[in-house]
């Protein structure tokens, strides 16, 4: 486990739309390993390794193995006469997670701030809306405009936390513990004879935006989107969720957008019994996959990835043991896919 590695990708921020920096450290990761690397104009990275099609040679198989690195947070939206700030959420943000979060705006200069909590709130009263809720910087009016303009990207302070030997805690393990299984995977892979994509999206959290572009442009025969697995967890009704943490990577049977080729996914769980990969089958929330199965003439594809609790909060669990058996995955996929031929 590359603990220096996760942790960059972790902690890094990258607001949906505003994936730069975090990129820039995918990028420097995927520079050492591929053959090619590109940067398309929505901001999606794509790193090809592997043989491609020369004129008059057979064209090998094309696999996209993809994870979003853009999180959720919040935008700016109006500072008050007091200097607090009222905000535009960016993604799926969820009002009873936020009260007393500390927040960075990323203004001139990074700014710390706290979501103000609400003391008159009693019990039983309804949970605010994010319109209602406030960021204080600490700063009067005039300072905090110096440093802030509206429009400025928000996200949250909280970096990535060992719990215990096995179990880690992030804000944004959705989907950085898949970008960082992307990047694993993408140095251990033998893509001799496969042209393998590995492509770090955008703007997956505001409506799976990053992904239909990188799609038209790779034309995969086979896809795996890289993201976050439903798991049992505190105030998780059992029967709600399929996965355990701790118990393997997730294969997507489907989720709300995409049913998973049901020949792509039996294939993935005799792959993880033939090599002795702990799995478990996960029916998800909506994915990159979605993108890519859609993509020009359609395109063979489903999502793994390792479970994570507590998704959309800034304490996201995950445990290592799943993350190491979703790389071992991901690279046995990139290196079993000519078996796979007879599908293409």
């Amino acid at each position: 486990m590359d603990f220096d590695l996760l942790a960059r990708v972790v902690n890094t921020p990258g607001l949906s739309g505003h994936e730069d920096a975090v990129q820039e450290i995918v990028a420097a990761e995927m520079r050492a390993v591929c053959d090619e690397v590109r940067r398309d104009r929505l901001g999606n990275l794509i790193g090809r390794r592997g043989p491609a099609q020369h004129s008059g040679t057979t064209r090998p198989p094309r696999v996209a193995l993809a994870a979003h690195v853009d999180e959720i947070g919040a935008m700016v939206k109006h500072i008050d006469g007091d200097g607090y700030i009222r905000f535009q959420r960016v993604g799926g943000l969820y009002s009873q997670t936020l009260q007393s979060q500390r927040v960075i705006v990323h203004g001139r200069e990074p700014v710390q701030g706290v979501i103000a909590p609400d003391f008159n709130l009693r019990e039983g009263d309804k949970i605010p809306s994010t319109d209602d809720l406030l960021i204080d910087v600490g700063l009067a009016k005039e300072e905090a405009e110096r440093l802030i303009r509206v429009g400025d990207p928000i996200t949250f302070a909280q970096e990535l936390v060992k719990l215990n030997d096995r179990v880690v805690m992030g804000r944004n393990f959705d989907d950085r513990i898949g970008t960082y299984c992307l990047l694993e995977a993408m140095k251990r892979a033998n893509a001799a004879r496969v042209e393998a994509f590995y492509v770090s999206t955008v703007q997956e959290e505001v409506g799976v935006r990053g992904m239909p572009v990188a799609a038209y442009a790779i034309e995969p025969d086979l896809g795996l989107a890289i993201d976050g697995s439903l798991v049992r967890a505190a105030h998780v009704k059992p029967h709600a969720v399929t996965c355990d943490m701790g118990k393997g990577a997730g294969i997507y049977l489907m989720d709300n957008l995409t049913i998973g080729d049901r020949r792509l996914v039996g294939f993935l769980c005799d792959l993880c019994e033939r090599e002795g990969i702990p799995y478990q089958r996960n029916i998800g929330g909506g994915t990159d996959a979605a993108a890519i199965q859609q993509s020009r003439n359609g395109v063979i594809a489903t999502t793994i990835g390792a479970p994570v609790r507590y998704m959309h909060s800034t304490v996201q669990l995950c445990h290592l043991d799943d993350m190491e058996a979703t790389i071992r995955l991901l690279a046995a996929f990139v290196e079993h896919v000519p078996e796979l031929a007879g599908l293409l």
